[in-house]
């Protein structure tokens, strides 16, 4: 497994949040597979990233929907669907409901430090 830095570690092990628009992969528009920072599981393809204006990468859709897990998060006083790595059980971020409607609806919040990135090998 990789050597997490301090603040990989209060986002996938202690479900922090990194700040608004400081994010790594916010603005990356290279093809690839956005994958557990961890763990190395395939989470989020570039096909499905869009600029969601939040300040977080957002994606439209997982990998797969066995990449991750879902569940209820209460805290901040709110009620919200966190997204864990279903392999490792990282904590990724949010999934809401207000993406993009031609893509299903889903907007699946991430903090950048939970994530690596796979670049697709050139088919030059």
């Amino acid at each position: 497994m990789p050597e997490l830095s301090d603040d990989q570690k209060r986002v996938l092990r202690e479900k922090a949040t990194e700040p608004p628009f400081s994010g790594k992969w916010l603005h990356n528009t290279e093809k690839g597979m956005y994958v557990c920072a961890d763990c190395g599981n395939e989470l989020f393809s570039s096909d499905t990233k869009f600029d969601s204006g939040s300040g977080w990468p957002s994606y439209s859709d997982v990998a797969s929907s066995a990449a991750v897990e879902f569940s209820q998060d209460r805290s901040l006083g709110m009620v919200r669907t966190e997204i864990s790595c279903a392999n490792c059980g990282g904590h990724l971020g949010h999934v809401f409901d207000d993406g993009p409607k031609n893509a299903g609806g889903k907007r699946y919040c991430i903090n950048s430090l939970s994530l690596d990135f796979k670049k697709h090998p050139s088919t030059e």
